[in-house]
């Protein structure tokens, strides 16, 4: 048994995650060095503290600015963690900005990324392209495709001349993901009540199973995934994603993309099946907890609860948790016993790469900008007045 579970260096952090006071400033050339979690890349620092905010275990950060000029490192975005929350040193340092995660801010689940960034261009996680007259019709096509998460537009002066006027759209995970999903005696893992797969609209849905069946090649990706509905979500978030194969033996989801033909062939322990679109998944699965099942890592914090059943609810209460691993009193290491690890992923648009490149132009879906402007102009309208009292009788 592998007794690092859901640990890996990240229970110093996670206890203290959500300790600090909201700090909303930026700290301009100011680097916050060492303690880094992960790197990933953002056009800007607000992009960048918002990732911070949405990972795991991240407290603050260092962003690395276009006008950098050290190296060739740009648009990089470090997130860090220290055990006390803080960051253990400050250095001046020209070409950065520093800054702090909004979890203790409370802030929106899924932000609105309304910046459009010229001569910025996010490279790869192309799914779809066609040309535009400008880059507002180009964002505008991202935000009304349900898949796209940002685009890039080739403006009518780029060299070479004939693909000016392109638009790229372009995917990231909408939806969470879990890291790892391993088989592990002792413990049972699940997801909040309230994860969201597919987009909240009508009709609902459930989409197509094959039982036993396998379907070989035409791979796209292998994600990992807890159940062959799990799967059948990932694969319906996936523009490209045609048809798809869980595994039940190794836990991999393997998406296939194939428009032309789909071979099944008998296979046990596999269980393949047909995405669904533009409807919502009926997310039932979701609310069964998986014995034996562990999500290793994207740990939030753990707390001790006395069932997996408390552990799920505290999930579910709380807006941070998208999943969950408890583990019980069956398993063999008694000082994991009664942890409830909460455990989170981030769901934001966050582009695979991003870098200078002249004559193009960037940006993000502004679904949620026109989501968050809906809730604001519904908790402004007045409620209706009260009726007036009757006139008294002489």
């Amino acid at each position: 048994m592998r007794a690092h579970l859901i640990l890996l260096g990240v229970l110093l952090v996670c206890t203290v995650c959500f300790s600090q006071d909201c700090n909303t400033d930026f700290l301009e050339n100011v680097d916050f060095p060492g303690t880094d979690r992960e790197v990933r890349f953002s056009p800007d620092a607000e992009h960048c503290r918002h990732l911070c905010t949405q990972h795991p275990s991240c407290q603050f950060f260092t962003f690395i600015r276009s006008d950098w000029t050290r190296d060739k490192r740009h648009f990089y975005c470090y997130l860090k963690s220290t055990s006390s929350g803080q960051p253990e040193t400050r250095t001046p340092l020209l070409g950065v900005t520093s800054g702090f995660s909004l979890k203790a801010c409370k802030p929106e689940s899924e932000p609105c990324l309304s910046q459009v960034y010229q001569n910025v261009d996010f490279f790869g996680a192309d799914y779809r392209t066609f040309f535009t007259a400008d880059y507002e019709s180009c964002q505008r096509a991202c935000t009304q495709d349900p898949s796209c998460q940002f685009f890039t537009f080739v403006n009518d002066v780029f060299v070479p001349e004939n693909i000016r006027h392109k638009c790229h759209l372009k995917f990231s995970w909408p939806v969470p993901r879990t890291p790892v999903v391993n088989a592990l005696a002792g413990v049972v893992s699940g997801f909040s009540h309230n994860i969201q797969m597919s987009p909240v609209t009508e009709p609902a849905c459930e989409g197509k199973l094959f039982p036993n069946t396998a379907i070989p090649g035409d791979h796209l990706l292998r994600v990992p995934a807890a159940s062959p509905e799990h799967c059948l979500s990932l694969c319906s978030a996936h523009p490209s994603c045609t048809f798809f194969a869980f595994n039940s033996e190794n836990f991999t989801c393997s998406l296939k993309n194939n428009q032309n033909e789909m071979m099944l062939r008998a296979k046990a322990g596999v269980t393949s099946g047909i995405p669904e679109r533009f409807c919502q998944l009926d997310m039932k699965w979701a609310k069964v907890p998986l014995e034996g099942v562990d999500f290793l890592g994207s740990d939030i914090r753990f707390e001790l609860m006395d069932d997996a059943e408390t552990c799920q609810k505290t999930c579910t209460e709380d807006a941070n948790c998208q999943f969950y691993t408890y583990v019980t009193s069956d398993f063999h290491d008694t000082s994991f016993w009664r942890r409830c690890f909460l455990k989170r992923a981030i769901t934001m648009p966050s582009p695979p790469k991003v870098a200078k490149l002249s004559n193009v132009v960037s940006g993000f879906t502004l679904r949620n900008c026109e989501a968050a402007s809906q809730t604001q102009a519904d908790s402004s309208i007045d409620p209706a007045p009260a009726l007036s009292a009757p006139l008294a009788q002489p």
